[in-house]
């Protein structure tokens, strides 16, 4: 027994002497190693310094049992790496300010410029107009002109309700047509149904075949009158009267100018008014050319279109007139004959479209 007990210290002993040598190359190994100071003024400056040395390496092989080299690992280190670091230790100088290019900025002011003229006019309109209105501002007149305009505007509430009356009749006159064919129809069918009312069915029929037949070449003059018309009072008067509109426009512009000007000259002359008199006064000149530009239109397109209107009418209403004639009348030939004069061609159920040569 007591000769055990010596054997089972040495195997005890030899671990710890293990665990002693360890912790003394640990303790060698950091004192040997540089400080933290080094370590972070390296980082700081970014210069390349080494951590370890090779007198403060650590051990390659750590065995737990000296006994049994079978066991033995290898121990290999951290490779040796430079400690540098690419991050700027100072920050870009930046004072916040944007500065735009010059090309944005000219088109920046020239948009504010356009958007000050537009108001800076709308408003001079404006209270022109309402000094109109209520009769406290005076307003440049053309008599004549003026005259010939209402009579534009009552001739086309005229030709408009003409225009609406004859869109009725047609479309009525259409469905009279619709039924003299169906009613023809209808006759023939009991014509050969019925052999003791056979004659009288018959001829009936006829008559209303006829009828819609003249009907549908009545209906053919009638839609071209209606289209003429449409055309005369929806886009020839309709485009005098926009430029009237912009005449007026223009009108009420110059009195607007004139107005200040007038306005600007009433007051002292300093050193300070002269500079607004000469501005105020090349403002209305532009507005006065403007103006009389647009006067002189409307003055050429009001006799232009009463001569256009005239030619129109006396070929639209001779057109209505033989037609309407010739049908009631029951004169077949005719009828034809005014469409041929007038050069109106029927469209058939079967017609088809004109290729792109003939059109």
């Amino acid at each position: 027994m007591s000769a055990e007990t010596p054997q089972r210290a040495v195997s005890n002993g030899a671990p710890d002497n293990e665990e002693d040598t360890f912790e003394k190359d640990l303790n060698e190994m950091l004192q040997d190693a540089p400080s933290l100071n080094d370590s972070c003024s390296t980082v700081q400056s970014g210069s390349p310094r080494k951590i370890a040395t090779a007198a403060a390496a650590p051990p390659t092989t750590f065995n737990s049992n000296p006994a049994d080299s079978s066991h033995t690992r290898p121990y290999t280190g951290p490779p040796e790496q430079e400690a540098t670091s690419n991050i700027p230790l100072s920050s870009p100088q930046s004072n916040g300010d944007f500065v735009p290019k010059g090309s944005v900025t000219q088109t920046a002011v020239s948009k504010i410029d356009t958007i000050r003229s537009w108001s800076l006019n709308t408003y001079k309109c404006t209270r022109q107009l309402l000094s109109e209105k209520f009769g406290k501002g005076s307003r440049t007149v053309d008599l004549e002109l003026e005259t010939q305009i209402e009579a534009l505007r009552e001739t086309q509430r005229k030709y408009c309700n003409i225009l609406r009356l004859a869109r009725s009749l047609t479309n009525h006159f259409y469905y009279v047509v619709q039924t003299q064919k169906a009613l023809g129809e209808s006759f023939s069918e009991l014509a050969a149904k019925s052999p003791d009312l056979q004659e009288e069915f018959t001829y009936n029929s006829e008559t209303q075949r006829t009828l819609s037949r003249n009907g549908e070449v009545l209906l053919g003059a009638m839609n071209f009158f209606t289209s003429s018309v449409n055309t005369l009072c929806n886009k020839t008067m309709e485009d005098t009267l926009l430029t009237i509109k912009q005449y007026e426009n223009a009108r009420l512009e110059y009195d607007a100018y004139r107005n200040d000007l007038e306005f600007a000259q009433m007051g002292p002359r300093d050193s300070n008014s002269i500079p607004k008199v000469e501005d105020a006064k090349t403002k209305f000149e532009e507005h006065k050319q403007k103006y009389e530009s647009l006067r002189a239109d409307v003055a050429i397109k009001l006799n232009f279109l009463e001569e256009n209107k005239v030619k129109v009418m006396h070929k639209q209403l001779l057109l209505f007139h033989n037609a309407v004639s010739a049908y009631f009348s029951g004169n077949e030939t005719a009828l034809d004959a005014t469409l041929k004069q007038f050069n109106i061609k029927l469209k058939t159920a079967n017609s088809s479209k004109p290729s792109w040569i003939e059109q």
